[in-house]
């Protein structure tokens, strides 16, 4: 078995959305407090014994998040022509945080949306247990 390493952060942001291809409630503009969670995987530590830098995620993330944060998401071009939905919520974060974080990307090992404190949606391009 291969020592595995990984980093976790979260961000959270305060947004309204509706999801346009669902009936019910959700159909409806409401709000959520989401909670975004990051995890980078490694195999090795850095130096002084890190695999990464935790205020270097949190910042990134942070970016992100603070342009989720009190707005429509509907109304974004991210989600112009996908539904608003956590599990596309953890796409959109999760392709953004990759393309910020350089080479470094290819430690990411998924975002995660809290859309709730019981329910969440994960997004990762790698087999995660």
């Amino acid at each position: 078995m291969t020592p595995m390493y990984i980093v976790n952060v979260r961000s959270n942001y305060d947004s309204a959305h509706y999801l346009r291809s669902y009936k019910g409630k959700c159909e409806n503009l409401h709000g959520h407090r989401y909670v975004a969670e990051a995890a980078m995987v490694f195999d090795a530590l850095g130096e002084g014994g890190m695999a990464y830098d935790f205020t270097e995620l949190k910042a990134h993330l942070r970016a992100i998040t603070e342009y989720l944060d009190h707005r429509n998401l509907n109304e974004l071009p991210e989600f112009a022509e996908l539904d608003t939905s956590a599990e596309n919520q953890a796409r959109v974060i999760f392709e953004q945080l990759r393309g910020r974080l350089g080479e470094m990307g290819e430690h990411l090992l998924y975002v995660r949306v809290w859309e709730t404190p019981n329910q969440w949606a994960q997004y990762s391009e790698r087999l995660v247990w």
